[in-house]
């Protein structure tokens, strides 16, 4: 009997190549298909890629059984987000149908002066957030909410995007509720609420700068116009009219958000708040529910078909009013099937660049060029960038690097909470600015945004790596294991 010989490792023009190939059909994608790059091309560029990396993978001795069961195993790490991202598309529809949304769109209109609206949306993003430990559900409720309220006075959604994921990504980095939070000081092998109060010295500085830059775009709309009051007007009229707005029509929120307060899993909390929507749509907004399914339905075929499809396929309004019939006429499950596609499409790429030891090369050659703190961590930060890019999930992104650094940390002498910390300000905030990432995915296909405009306004996202690369090369806050 013969024993078969190892696979050979990859070089790293092999680990490079797979890359490339990515990075020219990803612009070709964006050159040729504009905005529509992420409903198809995109998913062909990965997919091609990954037969690259494969072909490579074969040439080195790997078998197809071990790369397919790697794909298979690259796709399950995918299943919780692809459940979750389900049920937020049911959850956006009924939450549409039932009022809630539109009813906070309403009062927001009443509340919101536009010259500090983008601030006013980061923050209160980041309370939710930090109240209950999740990014994705602020985003699809309040964060939804800002984009419509965004829509009535005539101000950029790219803007409002940038300011939603800013706040939404702040409150969860600092909330002990928070996967990532948990996850991080796991790894690194810190303590959470050491961990939490480490991150503050980069994370704090991070938002006030955000808050400032939204605040001067926001003065830019210092008062109402004339046209802008005129188009609010009619926006609240129409909402009036559409629907039976109250108070009333929040409570299917304060109901999520007590069951994440309460640490129940984001599918369950979230498919919760989606048939809590059905309910309330249908105690609540019998005439819409009437004049969706048409005059001549009888009154419960009309409840069971419009409610029943506001949970797969959303819903679709009629009010007159183009920009409500565009705001309002989305959600359901089958929204979400794009973005699935997108994400089981990443991952497999990048379990494929995994299994064959690529991304371990990349990161042995970076080490070998380390020679301070502060490019310690900056290769680090780079590392978990990198691992966003290419296997599109933020939690591979702060596991993966965490492992591969800990033990050089360690023999520089430098505290857990350093590496930790920079886990977190890489490996968590950089994930929605990516496209085909699970969380950049989700963010544009939960905001409903038509461009990735949105990804230079995520201010806090793009400042908070920078300031961590400053820290390490001023060896500012940086904890050695001797401090402890």
């Amino acid at each position: 009997m013969t024993n078969q010989n190892p696979p050979k490792a990859p070089s790293m023009l092999d680990s490079f190549i797979p890359i490339v190939v990515l990075v020219i059909l990803l612009s070709a994608a964006v050159t040729y298909f504009s905005d529509n790059s992420s409903y198809g091309p995109n998913q062909i560029a990965l997919m091609i890629s990954m037969g690259v990396a494969i072909i490579i993978g074969l040439r080195n001795g790997h078998t197809w059984k071990s790369m397919e069961e790697a794909i298979v195993k690259g796709i399950s790490v995918s299943l919780g987000a692809v459940l979750i991202l389900l049920a937020v598309g049911a959850l956006i529809g009924t939450w549409l149908l039932s009022g809630t949304v539109p009813t906070l769109i309403y009062y927001g209109l009443q509340i919101i002066d536009p010259s500090w609206f983008y601030a006013a949306a980061c923050i209160v993003c980041g309370i939710v957030a930090m109240s209950i430990g999740s990014s994705w559900t602020t985003a699809a409720t309040v964060g939804v909410a800002f984009i419509g309220i965004a829509g009535g006075f005539e101000m950029s959604t790219a803007v409002t995007a940038g300011a939603v994921i800013s706040g939404a990504y702040f409150g969860d980095k600092l909330s002990p509720l928070s996967e990532t939070t948990n996850l991080a000081p796991a790894v690194a092998g810190s303590e959470l609420f050491a961990h939490i109060k480490y991150m503050l010295w980069t994370t704090i500085p991070s938002i006030s700068i955000a808050l400032i830059l939204f605040l001067i775009i926001g003065f830019n709309h210092s008062s109402v116009e004339a046209g802008t009051a005129e188009n609010i007007q009619l926006l609240t009229e129409t909402l009036q009219s559409t629907y039976n707005i109250s108070p009333l029509n929040l409570i299917p929120l304060f109901v999520l958000l007590a069951l994440a307060y309460k640490k129940l899993p984001a599918f369950p909390a979230v498919g919760i708040g989606a048939l809590i929507g059905g309910i309330w749509a249908l105690v609540f907004q019998q005439e819409l529910i009437q004049a969706i399914a048409g005059n001549d339905i009888s009154v419960s075929t009309a409840n069971i078909t419009v409610i029943w499809t506001a949970f797969f396929d959303g819903i679709v309004l009629n009010t007159g009013n183009d920009e409500v019939d565009q705001l309002l006429s989305r959600g359901g499950m089958s929204s979400m099937l794009n973005t699935i596609w997108l994400v089981i499409c990443a991952l497999s790429f990048g379990a494929v660049l995994e299994h064959l030891g690529m991304l371990r090369k990349f990161v042995e050659s970076i080490l070998s060029a380390v020679k301070s703190t502060g490019s310690l961590i900056a290769s680090t930060v780079a590392t978990c960038i990198g691992t966003n890019l290419i296997t599109s999930d933020q939690y591979i992104a702060i596991v993966m690097p965490g492992r591969m650094y800990k033990e050089e940390y360690q023999r520089r002498g430098l505290s857990p909470l350093v590496l930790s910390r920079t886990l977190e300000d890489s490996g968590t905030i950089t994930s929605p600015l990516i496209p085909w990432n699970t969380c950049g995915a989700f963010m544009f296909a939960t905001l409903a945004l038509t461009n990735y405009e949105f990804i230079m306004y995520c201010f806090f996202n793009l400042i908070n790596p920078c300031i961590a690369i400053a820290y390490g090369y001023f060896e500012f806050k940086i904890k050695k294991i001797t401090d402890e």
